[in-house]
């Protein structure tokens, strides 16, 4: 917490959290792919320190206006990245290491520049950090409660330990996986106990109660986290628009401000919006534009009226609702709905053309059929523009309703589905979405709801253009979703549409360049120095526990071809101690870091921090583990000694670094162009200097 509040300007990612803080403060709905409880944390101590939320977090770079309180907002990142250092102690007494181990895992976690950091400012991994470790040191003290089952105290670390690691997975996803650690660590417990004298009624009382704790208090702990979550923020704000209109119109404001009033049931002559309702936020469009005779493989097209997916409010996105046998386009009454079942015809609202499909290969998606607003041309041609509605969610009946009904339409003549294709038009469909009709009728991409509704009360063309035209201007008011309906709703939208840019970053790496640091982040730069903050651990920390894992890759092969042969070189407690710690740091560390690998989007330095925490686990167990052989298996007693020597200078180079580099953690400290470069050790760090250092150090020499 060393100067917390510098530098007094915008750090890397706090432009994101800090967005999201400032929605929390004026209850503001925002879309993020993570869960909320790290950037509730932080809005919690932000409206303690009185942020109003109206600063605006523009730039990176930008500097905090004087009435932000930037230590709350900073503290509980910073309070978090202070606790990982006394729990990475106490787990590692827990881990049966001795006394000095565990202080050299503190202090190694305590000197490492890239810990640092990132704990500093406005970002989440302090939190996920924190709350995995204090999870998985719950799990430690759980397993020696196994002679006290049922006790009180048996209860309270198995209840802990799955509050801590929830509460880990709720800042990100990322805390996932040592939750996945812990059930592993639980159900390797259960194996062994398997071959205990226990009967099969204990031990399956025993796995029954502690599989109900592990299901019920994570739901219930994250659940509560979204509860909140989504009763602070209950006014529409940017970014409600990839959620659904259902969801849309139960925020206030926004959906809400257009289609109150509205009427409920759609029917013949019904002026609507169809919005795409599981992905891209974008709306059925046609506009006086056809397809292109030939697409530039060659392809013929129908030069038909180009239907499209188009992304903004526009009056031409509106389409009106006919019954095939009706030629007239007013509202009757009794108004004659459409139910379930029910085929019609859709007149685009401005242009008065139909929408058609036909065995025309679609533009963009050949596999999949063109859709059109139909143009007579007086070719063997014909119209086939009859749709059939089905509606998904039949719990709201079987009548077609504003914005709650889910409905595919299925081209009758050829039974395809109305689909959003996910490509992009080239030049001549002005880079809107393709619209397509797909024989796979069953998949989220044909779901369509009727967003904006009005009836049609005249059938004079010029007087229904006036009306499209006004029909956005309708009083507000809200819609009533329940908890459970926005819940599924946003974790669906979390996991399977999320708005990640999937483009390269300046400062992004790959997971292989990881353990050796080769990339750093640049989070700030002064802008009238070379004061800036880079993302980079402490160099010797990284190197070592990358070669403390193939140390103990190696020592684990040796021992156990060793013991293949029967050739026991360590006694049961040593090797028991060994394999078991090493597979439970090496697992943790496995666990953090290959998914990586498959991930598709942008990745850096940051993203390593939690499998680097297990790395230095493992590297001191490895450290302790060659100190005890040497001292009592081989009885190198005068070697041990001189490992400790090795280990102190070791240690010593460790506090050099760090303070060596804690001038990029700080940010405090201006650096001549000199001193940047004396920085970099290693050509692929891409520090800033500024231009003028430049200009000053070559005019100086000239």
């Amino acid at each position: 917490m060393y100067m917390l509040e510098q530098p007094r300007n915008i750090v890397f990612d706090e432009l994101h959290y800090g967005k999201y803080v400032s929605l929390y403060m004026k209850n503001i709905f925002f879309f993020d792919s993570h869960p909320p409880f790290g950037k509730q944390l932080i809005a919690l101590a932000a409206s303690l320190g009185n942020f109003d939320g109206k600063f605006k977090f523009d730039k990176i770079g930008s500097p905090y206006s004087e009435d932000v309180p930037l230590f709350a907002l900073r503290f509980v990142p910073a309070f978090f990245g202070s606790l990982i250092v006394p729990i990475a102690y106490h787990l590692m007494l827990e881990f049966n290491l001795s006394q000095w181990t565990s202080f050299v895992v503190a202090l190694l976690l305590l000197l490492d520049n890239a810990l640092l950091t990132q704990s500093r400012f406005i970002l989440m991994e302090s939190m996920i950090i924190f709350f995995a470790l204090f999870g998985l040191y719950c799990i430690m003290k759980f397993r020696q409660e196994r002679d006290n089952t049922y006790g009180v105290r048996w209860f309270f670390w198995l209840i802990l330990s799955f509050v801590s690691l929830t509460c880990s997975l709720s800042v990100k996803y990322v805390g996932f996986y040592t939750f996945c650690l812990s059930i592993y660590i639980l159900l390797r417990d259960f194996w062994s106990l398997l071959a205990s004298k226990l009967s099969d009624l204990i031990i399956f009382m025993r796995f029954f109660v502690q599989f109900i704790v592990m299901i019920f208090v994570p739901l219930f702990v994250y659940l509560a986290i979204f509860y909140v979550h989504l009763n602070v923020l209950y006014k529409a704000g940017p970014h409600d628009s990839i959620m659904t209109s259902a969801f849309q119109a139960s925020l206030e404001g926004g959906l809400a401000s257009i289609t109150k009033g509205q009427p409920l049931l759609v029917a013949h002559g019904s002026q609507i919006t169809l919005r795409h309702t599981h992905g891209r936020t974008c709306w059925l469009h046609s506009h006086n534009h056809v397809y292109p005779v030939r697409y530039a493989d060659k392809r013929g097209s129908s030069h038909q009226q180009q239907v499209t997916c188009y992304s903004f409010k526009d009056v031409n996105n509106w389409w009106i609702v006919k019954r095939p046998d009706k030629s007239d386009l007013v509202v009757e009454q009794p108004v004659d709905s459409i139910k379930d079942g029910d085929v019609i015809q859709l007149v685009h609202g401005i242009t008065s053309r139909a929408l058609n499909s036909h065995d025309v290969a679609a533009p963009v998606s050949p596999q999949c059929q063109e859709v059109s607003c139909y143009i007579d041309y007086n070719v063997s041609m014909p119209a086939q523009n009859l749709w059939r509605v089905e509606i998904l969610n039949k719990e709201n009946g079987n009548t077609w309703h504003t914005i709650q009904s889910l409905v595919r339409l299925i081209h009758v003549d050829t039974n395809t589905a109305l689909k959003f294709s996910g490509r992009q038009l080239p030049d001549w469909g002005f880079h809107q979405h393709e619209i397509v009709s797909d024989r796979i009728i069953n998949q989220d991409d044909t779901v369509w709801n009727v967003e904006e509704h009005r009836y049609t009360k005249s059938e004079d063309q010029k007087e229904r253009e006036r009306e499209m035209v006004t029909a956005e201007m309708i009083p507000m008011s809200a819609t009533k979703l329940s908890f459970w309906e926005k819940v599924i709703e946003l974790h669906y939208k979390m996991w399977f549409a999320s708005t990640e840019n999937l483009q390269n970053h300046m400062y992004s790496s790959e997971p292989l360049e990881w353990p050796l640091m080769s990339r750093g982040i640049a989070y700030w730069v002064s802008s009238n120095s070379n004061a800036q903050i880079h993302l980079l651990g402490n160099v010797v920390i990284w190197y070592s526990a990358t070669l403390g894992l193939f140390i103990y890759v190696s020592l684990l092969i040796f021992y156990l071809l060793r013991r293949r042969r029967l050739i026991y070189d360590l006694d049961n407690q040593t090797w028991e101690e060994f394999r078991m710690n090493g597979e439970i740091f090496l697992t943790g560390y496995l666990f953090h870091y290959l998914p990586y690998f498959f991930v598709e989007r942008t990745l850096f330095l940051h993203h390593y921090l939690p499998a680097f925490v297990f790395k230095v686990f493992l590297l001191v167990s490895v450290m302790e583990h060659i100190y005890i052989v040497c001292r009592d298996t081989l009885k190198f007693k005068l070697f041990a000694k001189l490992l400790i020597l090795v280990q102190l200078i070791w240690l010593c180079l460790i506090i050099y670094v760090h303070l060596k580099f804690s001038v990029l953690s700080y940010g405090t400290t201006e650096l001549s162009m000199k001193n940047v470069l004396d920085l970099r050790w290693k050509d692929t760090w891409d520090f800033i200097v500024h231009k003028n250092d430049i200009i000053e150090i070559f005019s100086n020499e000239f």
